[in-house]
């Protein structure tokens, strides 16, 4: 077995611990971390091993966006209300997409989040095949969820075929990073024999299973119309909360009594504070959650509704967001942010034994970021350590220099090094003409758009 030893000014191993090992250097073996401590250590303790010293880097663990839609709509859906841009902007284009167009929309997104530092990608999207060959060359880690509806009238996204078809002919594959799992796009979007057979598949092939959940204000009186119910308490009772692994996208509008129940069940959330103040949705009470002991991600949403996806970006935005809205500067600290981003993110994927922080057994996810900036000047140890503040207030995903997905080096000197970027850029410039040309044609003859949920 090879092994490689990258040694930086500082690793953060986002351990139990937050552990700093000013000087230090993380030792990787295959696509396994063997160790972490300082570099003078770790390189006697491995003599064997190449090394790479990274001046002017700092280490740390890869980012885990919980919740992300791949796609090519960047720009276009703006100013409106969320069901109103469903109705207007995003299912229209689910009606023509191809799976072509859908495939290279997943190269471009996971090159992007590469590049900026994120190492797995929770990607709720369309035809998915395409999405794990972009995940398979670019060396990126996937939850691939698929978008799909199991209702009357929502025969226009994938389906539970589908789905269990992706599960069937991915899971496991590129050595593990691929990890299809079951999606529903919205509670509203199923029936109860499609939620019955949602959650059967999630335990009979042992995968997660992703919504969005308590986004908006609307959605919360629309369930109770339906149900009587709040959506958790709806979720609790069509069982879409039994899988052992669960992660809701966005709980804006959780009530102390469904944040009571997502603990009691072990539900993951993930928290899109981009997107939450875009469309306008809200702000999710994430202290509450965090402080209820369910685990917390944080996700970009998709590039429609965040217009990049830039984790290093949300961080900062979260952290803002929670300070504005509770009117309290103290509110979300810089090590809870770091910690949506990281190892939370991991725990809200069921991945906390693998992925998450620097640590001797998990999965060699890394990133070395740079710290000849202005942006991390100054560097400050002792009292007034900071570093941690800097990563979420003043680094953005342009100064990633190297990222390292299982053991394996894909952008190098902030370069993509798995495929051709401006390739992927121009495939999507390329989709975008026809794929809008089709949605208008769809709209002019449906004047009031798709059929809205809500």
């Amino acid at each position: 077995m090879s092994k490689t030893i990258l040694s930086a000014d500082f690793v953060l191993s986002m351990d139990s611990d937050n552990r700093i090992i000013e000087n230090g250097a993380v030792c990787v073996g295959g696509d396994t971390i063997l160790e972490v401590g300082r570099a003078t250590e770790v390189v006697a303790a491995h003599p064997d091993a190449s090394h790479r010293h990274l001046r002017k880097r700092l280490l740390m663990p890869g980012l885990i966006n919980a919740h992300c839609h791949s796609g090519l709509l960047r720009g276009t859906a703006e100013g409106l209300p969320l069901w109103d841009w469903l109705r207007l902007f995003i299912d229209p284009m689910h009606r023509v997409l191809l799976p072509h167009e859908a495939e290279v929309a997943s190269w471009l997104c996971y090159a992007e989040a590469l590049l900026s530092g994120t190492t797995t990608v929770v990607d709720m999207w369309r035809f998915m095949d395409g999405s794990a060959r972009a995940a398979q060359t670019l060396g990126n880690r996937v939850v691939m969820v698929p978008y799909l509806g199991a209702a009357p009238g929502f025969d226009y996204f994938d389906t539970l075929d589908d789905n269990e078809a992706l599960i069937q002919n991915w899971q496991g594959k590129a050595n593990g990073r691929i990890m299809p799992w079951v999606g529903i796009e919205h509670a509203f979007y199923a029936d109860a024999a499609g939620y019955a057979r949602a959650v059967d598949m999630a335990k009979r092939y042992r995968t997660g299973l992703h919504t969005h959940s308590n986004e908006t204000q609307a959605e919360i009186g629309e369930m109770a119309r339906r149900t009587g119910l709040r959506p958790i308490e709806a979720l609790e009772r069509f069982g879409l909360l039994d899988p052992d692994t669960v992660l809701l996208a966005h709980g804006v509008w959780l009530d102390d009594g469904e944040i009571e129940l997502l603990a009691r069940h072990k539900v993951s959330v993930a928290h899109n504070p981009s997107s939450n103040m875009k469309l306008a949705s809200g702000a999710a009470p994430v202290e509450k959650l965090l402080a209820a002991g369910v685990a917390v991600g944080l996700g970009s949403d998709g590039e429609k509704e965040n217009n990049n996806l830039d984790l290093f970006e949300e961080m900062k935005i979260a952290s803002l967001l929670a300070k504005f809205s509770r009117m309290d500067a103290s509110a979300l600290p810089s090590w809870d942010v770091l910690r949506m981003a990281t190892i939370h993110g991991a725990r809200a994927i069921g991945q906390e034994a693998r992925l998450g922080s620097l640590e001797a057994g998990k999965k060699a996810d890394l990133v070395a970021v740079r710290l000849d900036t202005p942006r991390m000047t100054p560097i400050l140890t002792g009292d007034l350590f900071n570093l941690h503040h800097n990563l979420v207030h003043a680094v953005q995903g342009g100064d990633v220099d190297i990222t390292m997905v299982d053991g394996r080096i894909v952008v190098d000197g902030g370069v993509l090094k798995t495929s051709v970027l401006g390739d992927l850029i121009a495939a999507a410039q390329a989709a975008v003409p026809d794929l809008f040309a089709r949605r208008a044609a769809w709209l002019a003859e449906n004047q009031d758009g798709a059929f809205s949920p809500v």
